[in-house]
């Protein structure tokens, strides 16, 4: 009987096995960090963990605060940002910080204290990019930034922001809530949001969405013509949820993105064991679900929409993108890298630039 050749991997599986290691070490420290610093949730019996997810369901879980979006997410009156321009020699390029007082008050009473006592968070900050001189205002693409990200240089390389000027948008880097420019004064530990406390992420999720809400209006009151969003990770999560809310923007490209914060805390040990772990993330699904981007139908059209994703990716897997593309009715692209070593991402990227081109947003 003849025997079959064994069949060598491809280049792609080699690539995505060397990203996924990466991944696998970051997986790795963050549960060990876990286990070693454990937060007050984490101290929690079964019984008590249910107990306050029922209540933050209870909280958050008026229907009608997912049926009409309005009713949880505000809209803010017009913003007037103050910009400082950022020197850029040699560059047709002027790039401006702009901050503006995000004023935001929590939905939740018992909450306000403690989410307000963060006061750097009070105030919102972009780094603005606009080329093409002083000529007549062009598209805007807002790229949000993952979790723990948010520095003006690192977001400038993890995203391509010269490619998309060079091919006639302007650019806006947005900083999430609690993070970079916003984060606690101390510093101290990691950031409240998203984190172990529900009520966290849901706050953390609307004032972020406030926030982009304002942005946009902005830029489209300069004369920006088109306005869409592009995030990674924390970021992709935060796209697909502004996909179902914000009614007003042209296009969204969620990148590795997260798709369940109850998914995520399994994924990382956070829950239960056996049948505990079950009923906590169904608990932790359902106190979310107000901030979940699965919640609502998306109200940008299928064909403005693209997701991608790396093969690799074990920090945010595949299934998170599979989710969020089906729910959006959009196409998914994959590339072999993973969430951090992002190899082969640039063909990635090629597929952005022709979803804007049919839609006549990139030359």
């Amino acid at each position: 009987m003849l025997e079959s050749p064994p069949v060598s991997p491809s280049p792609r599986s080699w690539l995505a096995a060397a990203a996924s290691t990466v991944d696998r070490a970051v997986v790795g420290a963050v549960r060990w960090r876990n286990r070693t610093y454990p937060s007050r949730a984490d101290s929690l019996s079964h019984a008590q963990r249910m107990e306050a997810l029922a209540h933050i369901e209870r909280a958050y879980g008026d229907e009608r605060l997912i049926a009409t979006p309005e009713a949880f997410f505000p809209q803010r009156p017009p913003i007037a940002p103050k910009l400082m321009r950022v020197l850029r020699p040699g560059r047709d390029v002027r790039v401006f910080d702009a901050s503006w007082p995000s004023a935001y008050e929590p939905f939740l009473p018992e909450i306000r204290e403690k989410y307000l006592g963060h006061r750097r968070n009070d105030t919102a900050h972009a780094r603005i990019f606009f080329g093409g001189g002083e000529r007549q205002p062009r598209p805007v693409v807002i790229l949000i930034h993952g979790y723990l990200g948010g520095y003006w240089l690192l977001e400038e390389r993890a995203f391509p922001v010269g490619w998309f000027l060079r091919h006639g948008l302007d650019v806006a880097l947005f900083v999430l809530p609690f993070h970079a420019l916003r984060a606690r004064e101390d510093r101290s530990g990691p950031p409240p949001f998203p984190g172990a406390d529900p009520r966290f992420v849901n706050e953390g999720f609307r004032q972020t969405i406030a926030d982009l809400g304002s942005l946009v209006a902005w830029l489209k009151t300069r004369g920006a013509p088109s306005v869409g969003m592009m995030g990674m990770s924390l970021g992709g999560y935060t796209t697909a949820l502004a996909a179902t809310v914000l009614g007003d923007l042209s296009f969204a490209v969620p990148m590795i993105p997260l798709a369940s914060i109850a998914d995520f805390a399994r994924e990382q040990g956070r829950l239960g064991e056996g049948r505990a772990e079950e009923e906590e993330h169904r608990a932790l699904e359902a106190a979310t679900r107000v901030v979940s981007p699965f919640a609502r139908p998306s109200r940008i059209a299928k064909e403005r929409v693209l997701v991608l994703a790396g093969d690799g990716d074990r920090i945010t897997p595949m299934n998170h993108a599979e989710r969020i593309a089906r729910h959006l009715g959009a196409p998914l692209v994959r590339f072999p890298g993973g969430h951090l070593l992002q190899i082969g991402r640039s063909n990635a990227f090629r597929e952005v630039g022709g979803l804007l081109r049919r839609l006549r947003i990139m030359r």
